[in-house]
């Protein structure tokens, strides 16, 4: 087996926390630590006094950490028990955008609606692991 769409879906899955942090800190790095500019030196308690759309960011940080085990666990199964890769290609796509979308409603702070996008991918994720 080659590298294809679905690694590369693990290793953009992978790379969403990293996005949601950049979210979190956006526009704060010119600012000076006193003044409430990111601190390098502290970032989780620099975080955890964020609020709002930052805060939202950062909590989309921690549920793309929850999710990711599974998604790499469900691929990698799909793959062990001989699941088509084409179909395993288009759930995993599909994961990563469902998981991009989420990440922006929580930004945007509209719950419900990111609430079935968590279970659409959730359901995605699933049936990744049971497409074998």
């Amino acid at each position: 087996m080659e590298f294809g769409i679905a690694h590369w879906c693990v290793l953009f899955a992978s790379l969403l926390p990293v996005v949601c942090a950049g979210i979190a800190k956006f526009g704060m790095f010119g600012m000076s630590r006193h003044a409430g500019g990111y601190d390098n030196a502290d970032p989780r308690a620099w975080l955890s006094r964020q609020t709002d759309w930052r805060a939202r960011a950062n909590a989309a940080q921690a549920n793309s950490f929850e999710a990711l085990p599974f998604f790499i666990g469900a691929v990698v199964i799909a793959w062990q028990l001989g699941a088509d890769t084409v179909l395993v290609d288009r759930l995993a796509v599909a994961f990563v955008l469902l998981r991009g979308v989420y990440i922006g409603l929580y930004v945007a702070n509209l719950a419900t609606l990111r609430t079935l996008v968590w279970t659409a991918a959730l359901l995605v994720n699933i049936a990744i692991l049971f497409a074998g």
